[in-house]
Order: C-alpha cells, then structure tokens, then sequence
C-alpha cells in the first residue's frame, strides 16, 4: 500500500533483494519502502520524506474488502 506523500508499506512474507539480486533481510512483519529516494536506509525508509516534503499526485490505493 502506498502511502500519501510516504513510503510504501509492505506487509506479510514477501522476499526482498537488491538490484544485484542479494537477498534484503527485512527484520520486521511490516516494512516500509522509500519512494522519496533520500532515505540513507535505503530501501527502507527512514522517515526524511518529510524532511524533503515528498509530494506524490497519487491518491493511495485503498485495500480491497470483503464484497
């Protein structure tokens, strides 16, 4: 799920690697992405989104519900 003006968040068993294809321990359940590109966690995000005031014209994508 993307979050407004924020990371991506991902959640469950998901397998995450590098541009070279090296396995990316994610440590956590959830984990949040950098889409601001200023993390210096990357790909995780570090929360400086703000600090750069990361605007995206996406409006998030709601999770699909039951129906």
């Amino acid at each position: 799920m993307a979050c407004a003006n924020g990371p991506v968040l991902v959640r469950g068993n998901v397998v995450l690697v590098s541009a070279t294809g090296d396995p990316i321990a994610p440590n956590r359940k959830t984990v949040a992405l950098c889409r601001c590109g200023a993390s210096t966690t990357k790909p995780f995000c570090d929360g400086t989104h703000k600090l750069v005031h990361f605007v995206t014209d996406l409006t998030p994508e709601k999770p699909a519900g039951p129906g």
